[in-house]
């Protein structure tokens, strides 16, 4: 089965925010299909959370498994910074 444009999209945004979460000490592996982000922390693997990415009419946004939004795809940095603060605050 081939990749649709918006599933090459979705992986693209996906792996933008995958290396901004390693960067930062987070392991995130991406999932293919559909694709989305399996997050956790390398010292703590219990403390997972999976992240996707979803269009909308201003473009794209990382989106928590329980549907809230974490940030813009175009800041990564910034949704990478709020996923570290979520699974510290849970450590």
């Amino acid at each position: 089965m081939s990749a649709t444009p918006r599933e090459h999209t979705r992986t693209y945004y996906l792996g933008k925010l995958a290396t901004e979460l390693e960067q930062r000490g987070l392991s995130a592996v991406l999932r293919p299909y559909p694709p989305a982000l399996r997050i956790s922390h390398p010292d703590a693997a219990m403390l997972a959370e999976t992240v996707d990415c979803v269009p909308h009419s201003e473009g794209w946004s990382y989106r928590w498994s329980w549907g809230e939004v974490v940030g813009l795809a175009d800041d990564p940095a910034h949704a990478a910074e709020r996923i570290v603060r979520v699974l510290a605050a849970r450590r």
